[in-house]
Formats: C-alpha cells, structure tokens, sequence
C-alpha cells in the first residue's frame, strides 16, 4: 500500500501505537491518534512535533473519513468503536500487518496459540540468534512491536533477517497479507471470551496465522490438540505440515528412548531440558522443530537448550525459604494456563488465583485439584474464582494479603503458586507488573 499522504487514524497509543505511528511519519502519512487515556506529557509534547492530530474516543472520532485505520490490540474486536468503522468499510489493520507491509521479505517464524507462546518464542529466538547473529530478533505481543524492530534494523530497505513472533490473538484478527515462513498454533483453549464474543471467534482468530502461507511454508501441527483437529478442518491449511506429538510416534516429531526425535533423527537428549512441566518438553519440541526448517544443527540446538532458564511470570522460581518454594505463574491468565502449571508440581501446592473477573469457566480446572493443598483467592474474581474451585477457600482482597496467608499456612516442602487464572487488569496494569509486585513481595519476606 501507498501510505504518503493516505489518512490514517491509530486507536491506541501503547508501544505498538506509538512504534505504527513512527512508521506512517516515515512514510509520509496524515496520522491522527485516538487515545482514551490522558496521554503524558513526553508523548504529547513528540507526537505534536510531529503533526500528529489528536483525538479522544468519542463516537464522533469514528464518523470522520480515513484512508486506513491501526487498531492496537488491546481495542477489542466488539467493540462500538471497530464495529461502527466496519460498517462504514475502513480498511482496519494492526501494526504487525502495517510493519510486513512495507518491510522487505524477512524469514517469519510466528507462534500463536492460548498457552506456551511467550516460552516457545523465546526458545526459537535464541536458537536463531545462535545460528545467525545479529540477523536474528524477536518481537511482537511478546514486547517489542514489529515495527519498532523494522525501524531499528532498517527492515524496509534489508532483507533476509530471521524474527521470532509472537502473535496474539487479537493481533491476527485484522491480518490482510501477513505470511509467515514457518508458523504454528501450540494449542486450542478457552480464553479471551468478553473481548472475542464467543469461543468459535477466538479459536477462527488464531487460524488467521496460516491463511495466507502456501507452497514450501511450513505449519508445525499439534497432533495431540483435538480442538486444533477440528478447527484445521473447518479452515484447513495449505501449506506444508509437519506434525508433532508427545503421545504418539507416528508424527514427524516425537518423543522416544529419551529423546525429542524430528524426522525420525534423533535430536536432543531430554535431560538438556531445564524447565519444569511437559508443556515444555512441548514447547521445546515446537522450537527444534522451527529450527530445523531452517537448517540450525544439532550442535547449536543442544547447546542452546541446555543454556536455556526459562521465561519471566511464567512458572518461574522466585526463592525457597524454610523449606518453602515460590513459583510466578502471572502469565497464567486463563484456566488452562494455570491447569497447565499444576501439572509441573505433584502435591502441596498453596495456590494463589484471582484478578480481573473475565468469566471463565471454571469446571475443567476443578479436574487438576489433586496437588493442590489450598487456594488463596484475593483480588476481583478471587472470591468467585476460588468459591468455584473449592468449597474452603481463603479469601483476602490483595496480592499482599494473599502471599502473607500462604506464609501463615505453609511449611517445609510446599510449594506457593501465583497462577492468577486470569488477568490482572483490577489491581494491575499487566501480568508483568502483577509478577514482579508478587516477586518483590516474597523477596522480601
């Protein structure tokens, strides 16, 4: 697309608004910014000094003419705001699809999925750094928009650089043109139900991930995901499969004697693998996978998993005190992520859950009780999240309150688990936040 002079409004500053807006100055657009929070004082003072007009969110914003409006992903899909511009028929796109645009042809590894997208791409960012240097990056909903990384590394006028994405959901729901070399969706869980409007939209929006990839592209299959099974049928991929699994061994990579094999090669030892859970032996799996694809040896692959600690929020050791072990799990914001962390542990486990109210069923989870000792409900939801888990539950009203009630009760040999099963926004204004609030927390106990 041609963008001098083109009208284009963002909605939504944050990083990625801001990194979008740098891009259409480059490129000579008209920018107009629809921002419903009171902008600070450095970001009105540059967004000025560059003619960058600037609105509220009143309904009235949405009735004047545009060229092209960026949505950040934090808009949801329903609403008023994206459904008025839809009827009038402006193109409405994000910032990941605005940076694939105008950037010269990149190597594309994108991940999506409910869980595991933030690990998984870490992962494979560190073993494409490993084999390619300073050609190797990493963005997207994991922190650094993609249109940050196009400008810090001239991706408009290089090509051939090598970009582990992680992509959320909401910023596949207005992808036009975005394909990606190699791509896959870890998995198929319920989440994000008040911003999607129903399931089937949710799970349809991470489909988006392989709509456009074709011919020699590769799309990494979960095998053992049935929900996954049934949604490739709905909307079915058209592009190289290659299957993974942790239950069989009649996909294209599986586990055996010990060992993650992919193409029936025996590839790396499970004893290099230093996380705790099998989500991420998968996780592990999906990475050796996407490498592979890209001729990264075996070497560097043992070399870089072996090195590999872990992601922040995400099941992360934060200390032992008198015999007591304290895991950050603020990343787990759905049901299934906090299911999935109850998994790495096999008893006495003191549970910390609560947040933002999103409402989310809680009856699959109640199924993956048997370690847990005691749940700790505080914040929003923590009542009624915990109440519907258990008929015994603690219930306090901070994450403060919650760690010191878990202190109270624990002794040698438990484990105190912040897995929220949702997210933080009544208390906080992210996981991250969330995360390093509950680690100063325990630090300082």
């Amino acid at each position: 697309m041609e963008y001098k002079n083109k009208k284009v409004l963002v909605i939504g500053l944050a990083r990625s608004g801001m990194a979008a807006i740098k891009v259409l100055k480059k490129l000579g657009a008209d920018i107009y910014l629809s921002e419903r929070k009171e902008l600070s004082d450095e970001d009105r003072t540059y967004l000025q000094s560059i003619d960058v007009t600037i609105y509220d969110q009143d309904m009235s914003v949405f009735e004047m003419d545009y060229d092209l409006v960026i949505k950040n992903p934090g808009v949801p899909p329903v609403s008023p705001i994206v459904k008025r511009l839809k009827q009038r028929n402006i193109p409405i796109i994000t910032e990941i699809e605005l940076a694939y645009d105008v950037s010269m042809p990149q190597h594309y590894v994108a991940i999506t999925g409910t869980n595991g997208k933030t690990t998984t791409t870490t992962i494979v960012y560190e073993l494409l750094k490993k084999a390619f240097k300073e050609k190797a990056h990493v963005g997207g909903n994991i922190g650094t928009p993609l249109c940050e990384l196009v400008l810090e590394h001239d991706l408009m006028e290089e090509e051939g650089h090598y970009i582990s994405l992680e992509i959320s959901n909401h910023q596949l729901v207005d992808i036009d043109r975005f394909r990606p070399e190699i791509a896959t969706i870890i998995n198929l869980t319920p989440d994000h139900l008040e911003t999607m409007g129903s399931l089937d939209a949710y799970y349809k929006s991470k489909t988006e991930i392989y709509r456009n990839m074709k011919d020699d592209d590769i799309f990494i299959y979960n095998s053992d995901d049935e929900v996954m099974e049934e949604y490739a049928k709905k909307y079915p991929v058209r592009c190289r499969i290659e299957t993974f699994s942790l239950e069989r061994q009649d996909t294209y990579a599986y586990l055996k004697d010990g060992f993650i094999w992919v193409n029936d090669e025996k590839v790396l030892p499970l004893e290099k693998i230093h996380l705790v859970g099998k989500h991420n032996i998968q996780n592990v799996m999906i990475s050796i996978m996407a490498a592979k694809a890209l001729d990264i040896s075996n070497e560097d692959i043992i070399e870089t998993i072996d090195q590999f600690k872990g992601v922040e929020h995400r099941i992360e050791f934060v200390r032992e005190l008198n015999g007591i072990k304290y895991y950050n799990d603020s990343k787990g914001t759905n049901t299934d992520a906090t299911i999935t962390a109850l998994k790495a542990f096999d008893k006495n486990v003191i549970l910390l859950v609560g947040g933002y109210e999103k409402g989310l069923d809680m009856s699959e989870m109640r199924k993956y009780l048997a370690p847990v000792k005691k749940i700790i409900g505080y914040g929003v939801a923590g009542k009624r999240i915990a109440s519907d888990l258990v008929s015994d539950p603690i219930i306090v009203t901070t994450l403060n309150e919650a760690v010191a009630e878990a202190n109270k009760i624990a002794v040698s040999g438990d484990v105190v688990l912040l897995s929220p099963t949702t997210s933080s926004f009544d208390q906080y204004s992210g996981y991250e936040e969330r995360g390093r609030h509950f680690k100063e927390i325990v630090n300082s106990l």
